[in-house]
């Protein structure tokens, strides 16, 4: 595994479903939004796949719901690569209360796509470093 990144997020009333807690496809919202922090901050941001024209694309997406989340909680963000082997790699995010406890769990599996040629690759030594550090590897 990966060194862990923290992204910290307070729950606001747009991420909010009408039952008053977060709705599903808000935590996918909230993942992608953790997602990009970590990898521009670690240096293969939007910039850099305009450049390189090659960036991450989600494959599959595994979500587990495990305590519900509310308007003004601030919680935090986990990522950390579990595997990357070839062209796929598989990662891991949690959304934790303040209390620590985990109130969603999802498994990313996803890969480098190139937008030229429109498919999966294996990182290339031009972007490959850049991208591997990206992803805390």
């Amino acid at each position: 595994m990966s060194q862990v990144f923290e992204y910290p997020v307070q729950i606001r009333e747009f991420h909010l479903d009408t039952f008053g807690h977060v709705n599903n496809a808000a935590y996918l919202s909230i993942f992608e939004e953790a997602r990009w922090d970590l990898v521009t901050k670690n240096g293969y941001g939007l910039k850099q796949v305009h450049e390189f024209k090659k960036g991450p694309v989600i494959l599959e997406v595994n979500l587990k719901f495990q305590k519900e989340l509310r308007l003004r909680e601030t919680i935090t963000v986990t990522t950390t690569m579990e595997s990357y082997q070839g062209k796929i790699f598989v990662l891991l995010q949690k959304m934790l209360n303040a209390k620590g406890d985990v109130c969603c769990e999802a498994r990313f599996t996803g890969g480098l796509f190139d937008l030229q040629e429109r498919k999966l690759i294996t990182a290339t030594p031009e972007e490959g470093f850049q991208w591997m550090k990206a992803v805390g590897l």
